[in-house]
């Protein structure tokens, strides 16, 4: 029977289909298929495709009944993939047991099931974790077409930020110069030397910075990044005015910063500013402190204003993206 598609190149399948998930359009009752170099991805509602996607009608196989860990433990449990890793959130040792046994029991694939076992601490921003199944927290994370080699034993990486990057990434144009301040394993930076920026990524952890040299490579975009261990802020003046787009992407911490940023940002620069506010003003501190930063040596333009999720109760991760012009 035939059934409404989106038909994308190959290369592209992996950032097509996030975007359908995304707007839950993904048909989950049959399967993805490959023919003749292109992907044929199902879909509910060929009226909701966004408009730069070709709809058409095709024939897929119908999808096999799986296992899941529902089915198992007949209630729904909460977790996140991260490569071949499964993230668990629980308070109860043994429910968490309970979760682990059932993943493994059930069609989900992992190599390795993890629980949470402490809050990000510390400046590196890293927590500890109980391994439940498997022997090694390393994996390879695959998002919007790229990969990202890691240890979440020694370095932070939220895939819950992937919609978020992506919106970022999508704004490069080639040739302009970025420089991620805080840039962990790469996950900002490499698709921002893959969309042909010239790209500075600085990191204070020395286990990300090794990472993100690897990624660089396993990317194919080592000739366009500069990795650097380091505190950003003995890192610039070696940069001052260099750069056209700024990511500051350490919620709680980045205000703190902002005069660094400053130094390195160029006659007209877009500062992506992340932060963790207050649903009674989510915005407003962080404009506050770019403006005590910048003016009146910049003139502050608000681009766009964006709650990226909830991070706590009446707490949101929020993005400010800024534009500094030259006085």
């Amino acid at each position: 029977m035939n059934v409404p598609c989106v038909r994308v190149a190959r290369e592209s399948g992996e950032a097509t289909r996030r975007r359908l998930a995304d707007a839950d359009l993904l048909d989950h009752d049959h399967e993805i298929t490959v023919s003749e170099g292109h992907l044929y991805i199902p879909i509910v509602d060929a009226d909701a495709v966004p408009a730069d996607f070709e709809v058409v009608d095709y024939e897929p196989p119908t999808r096999e009944t799986q296992t899941t860990p529902t089915d198992i433990l007949g209630f729904e449990p909460s977790y996140e993939r991260l490569g071949e890793i499964v993230i668990l959130d629980e308070d109860d040792p043994e429910r968490a047991r309970e979760i682990a046994n059932a993943i493994v029991a059930s069609d989900l694939t992992a190599d390795t099931v993890v629980n949470r076992a402490s809050k990000i601490k510390g400046e590196l921003r890293i927590r500890d974790w109980d391994v439940l199944v498997g022997d090694s927290t390393e994996t390879v994370h695959r998002e919007y077409g790229h990969e990202f080699h890691l240890d979440i034993d020694t370095v932070y990486f939220s895939p819950r930020l992937a919609t978020e990057r992506h919106r970022i990434v999508e704004q490069i144009h080639p040739d302009e110069r970025v420089f991620d301040m805080f840039a962990g394993v790469g996950p900002f930076a490499i698709p921002a030397a893959a969309a042909g920026a010239e790209v500075v990524a600085c990191d204070l952890n020395a286990a990300a910075v090794e990472f993100l040299r690897e990624n660089a490579v396993r990317n194919d975009v080592s000739d366009r990044l500069t990795a650097i261990h380091g505190d950003v802020r003995t890192v610039a003046d070696d940069y001052e005015g260099w750069a056209d787009r700024l990511v500051m992407n350490l919620p709680h911490s980045a205000n703190e910063f902002l005069d660094t940023a400053v130094l390195l940002a160029g006659d007209e620069c877009l500062i992506h500013l992340y932060d963790i506010q207050h649903e009674d003003d989510p915005f407003g501190p962080g404009l506050e402190a770019v403006r005590a930063a910048a003016e009146p040596a910049y003139e502050v333009a608000v681009v766009e204003e964006r709650i990226v999720r909830s991070y706590a109760p009446h707490e949101y991760n929020v993005c400010l993206d800024v534009r500094l012009t030259k006085a």
